[in-house]
């Protein structure tokens, strides 16, 4: 499972032109399922999509082929390094050559929608019914879905069992109660909390449960509730509670500090859960992130990644590639990737079942059923804002801006004022 760094190299400024042009020539749409579709005989499909670790892609490899069988094709996987997806999807985009089902980054949805490359899914009937809201709004360009996610992710709370009963604190539910569990916790060698505050991606989605949970909106980042946000973080590393180390750490260090000992909780995602079962002697569980006053809403971004049929020249194609997609969103489906990867099922009665049956999950499933899309409110626009947010992480928790000047920097940045 990739960790949700956001959106990747974007090489696709002229892609909308590019494709548009390619789609004139090639007389490519979406049309009407019949016609040339009922003559064509389709026996595979081409696939394209990030997931370059061993295991991870023979599990996707496995259920695809079992996709494939049900709708009478052979698949065709390949897996290419998630900072070389998009720009292999526009150079295939430019050459006529798309995959027959590509998966993508959430993120990165709209802006390849938007280029016209990809179709929408009511096309084949393929329903959303019982979905989570704020998955099929990730999957969702100016009012049509081009794709869909069968498990998804988001953050939550990591604590060492023993290092809190240590201190005497209990798992902190508010901001307050995590500031005290935090300092309580800290010792030599040791902080209580650990984040990922590094300049990327990663350091957004880190910090957007506490934006949005405090009433902050990445439309209006120059807000008291932003800053109160943004200050939640300065105040931990003033505490000595948070190592400013966390500048350089990614998820991955933070998840290296969290197993080493060396912080007694850590802000991360399911995608850690697989390592830290294989550590002895680690008591740990799993709580939805602290919000800013009992009774707030937790909000928390969505991870993951979406599938979608691309356009070519072939409907036949198309709609066995939609075959395949319905079938990897299928409760059974889902179910079976949640095991694998830990992650959460899209479907909110499969995630129910998961939850209760993997109760480490139940954290995640709770924060997923509140979560939101990066681009829900600002679409393509998001990636300037993204990079915007994460400056303003990195000046603030540096001490070389305030908050609040962090954040009104970050606004004349994100648009352009």
């Amino acid at each position: 499972m990739n960790a949700p760094a956001g959106p990747f190299g974007r090489p696709l400024a002229a892609l909308a032109t590019v494709v548009a042009l390619v789609l004139v020539v090639a007389g490519c749409g979406t049309g009407d399922p019949s016609g040339s579709a009922r003559t064509e005989r389709v026996t595979s499909l081409t696939v394209l999509d990030y997931y370059t670790d061993t295991t991870e892609h023979a599990h996707w490899g496995e259920l695809l082929t079992s996709c494939g069988k049900k709708a009478g094709v052979t698949i065709e996987h390949r897996s290419v390094p998630g900072p070389s997806l998009v720009p292999t999807v526009v150079r295939q985009a430019t050459a006529g050559t798309l995959p027959d089902l590509l998966m993508l980054d959430n993120p990165d949805l709209q802006e390849i929608a938007r280029s016209g490359v990809l179709t929408p899914l009511r096309t084949y009937g393929i329903r959303t019914d019982g979905f989570v809201s704020g998955i099929v709004s990730a999957g969702t360009y100016q009012g049509e879905v081009y794709g869909l996610a069968p498990t998804v992710n988001t953050l939550a709370l990591y604590y060492n069992k023993d290092m809190l009963a240590e201190a005497g604190v209990t798992v902190p539910r508010t901001w307050n109660e995590l500031r005290e569990a935090a300092r309580a916790t800290t010792r030599p060698g040791r902080h209580g909390l650990a984040v990922d505050a590094d300049a990327s991606f990663e350091s957004t989605f880190q910090f957007l449960p506490f934006l949005w949970s405090n009433g902050g909106d990445e439309q209006r980042l120059d807000t008291p509730q932003a800053a109160a946000a943004l200050r939640l973080w300065t105040d931990l590393v003033r505490d000595g509670s948070m190592s400013r180390s966390v500048l350089t750490w990614n998820q991955a260090n933070v998840h290296e500090q969290f197993l080493g000992g060396k912080a007694a909780m850590m802000v991360n995602g399911p995608w850690r859960m697989t390592e830290l079962e294989k550590a002895k002697g680690l008591r740990w569980g799993v709580a939805p992130l602290p919000v800013p006053r009992a009774g707030t809403s937790l909000v928390t971004p969505l991870g993951g990644e979406v599938w979608t049929v691309p356009r070519n020249d072939s409907q036949a194609r198309r709609i066995k590639a939609a075959q395949v997609l319905d079938c990897l969103n299928d409760p059974t489906s889902m179910q079976t990737l949640a095991t694998w990867h830990h992650t959460v099922p899209s479907r909110k009665d499969v995630a129910a079942r998961y939850a209760k049956q993997v109760p480490s999950m139940a954290a995640f499933v709770e924060s997923v059923r509140g979560a939101r899309a990066r681009t829900r409110e600002l679409g393509p626009a998001w990636p300037k804002t993204a990079t915007a947010i994460q400056t303003a992480v990195q000046a603030a928790v540096s001490g070389r801006q305030t908050p609040e000047e962090a954040l009104r920097h970050a606004q004349r940045t994100a648009t352009g004022s």
